[in-house]
């Protein structure tokens, strides 16, 4: 029984480290290749595991073809809106949902979860035609309203703060705390790691979109990393150096990575926590 055990062990390692390299080679290609200045005009195959012509003068290229710097800010500052009003919105929602016991809470929950199965592009022109209506195109408030409705949030928050007791309210109450201060001073300080779980995968949304940023920013001032990557495309036939290409995807990956970095212990906290009883 113990060698079956260890072979199957072995096995399930062998399947994770070969699904480790497909996920991984690409990654490493790509960065290598950023610093490929002879692959400036093609990419050889098979991958090299090391430059042919070491330089930094694909980036130097990738920050003088388009205003790299500008356009990650945009990404910063558009990410951070969304997170802030999404986080918001769904740790309430989540918090009213589990603690709150009013009627007709599962209706509400299942109403809200619903929304989830409508694809973007069902009601993405009706969304530009609301807020070209109103004024809000070519505005960051384009993103950061409809981060109001984070269903998929919701559902993470209330199963999380299902997990934490409910005697931490009550006490709360009886002390003559009012609901608004049971949330913020008792059950949103041990909401980190769920907030933490919300942060990555918002972030990673919002970073990589670029369907509804390209309908909603018309000024270039205003585009977003993703729309200035796509620049590339049509900027003095950048398109055909694909280690300019390259530089540039790296760069704008660095960001994700780092928030990765620092909130992952979170991600674990939580799903450690998940196993909390009353």
């Amino acid at each position: 029984m113990t060698g079956r055990r260890v072979t199957g062990q072995w096995l399930v390692l062998l399947i994770l480290t070969m699904g480790s390299i497909v996920m991984i080679v690409p990654f490493l290609w790509m960065l290598i290749t950023s610093f490929d200045w002879g692959a400036r005009l093609n990419i050889t195959f098979p991958p090299k595991l090391w430059p042919e012509e070491p330089s930094i003068k694909t980036y130097k290229s990738a920050f003088t073809t388009i205003p790299m710097l500008k356009y990650i800010f945009n990404s910063l500052l558009v990410s951070g809106g969304v997170i802030i009003v999404s986080s918001l919105s769904a740790l309430l929602s989540g918090y009213a949902l589990s603690k709150l016991r009013f009627k007709g809470a599962n209706i509400v929950l299942l109403l809200a979860l619903s929304t989830m199965m409508i694809p973007f592009e069902m009601t993405m022109i009706p969304q530009y035609l609301l807020f070209s209506k109103i004024g809000l195109i070519d505005s960051y408030w384009a993103f950061y309203l409809p981060a109001l409705n984070y269903a998929f949030g919701t559902f993470l928050a209330k199963a999380f703060i299902d997990q934490l007791p409910s005697a931490l309210r009550e006490a709360a109450v009886i002390d003559g705390a009012r609901e608004w201060s049971v949330f913020w001073r008792v059950y949103f300080p041990l909401c980190t790691p769920i907030i933490a779980t919300m942060i990555i995968l918002l972030f990673l949304g919002v970073w990589n979109d670029m369907l509804w940023p390209l309908l909603a920013l018309t000024s270039a001032a205003k585009y977003t990393i993703q729309i200035g990557l796509a620049m590339f495309t049509y900027n003095n036939g950048i398109n055909q150096q694909p280690a300019i290409i390259m530089a540039a995807t790296t760069v704008s990956l660095l960001p994700v990575i780092i928030v990765y970095l620092f909130l992952q212990r979170y991600i674990i906290e939580s799903i450690a926590l998940s196993g909390i009883k009353q």
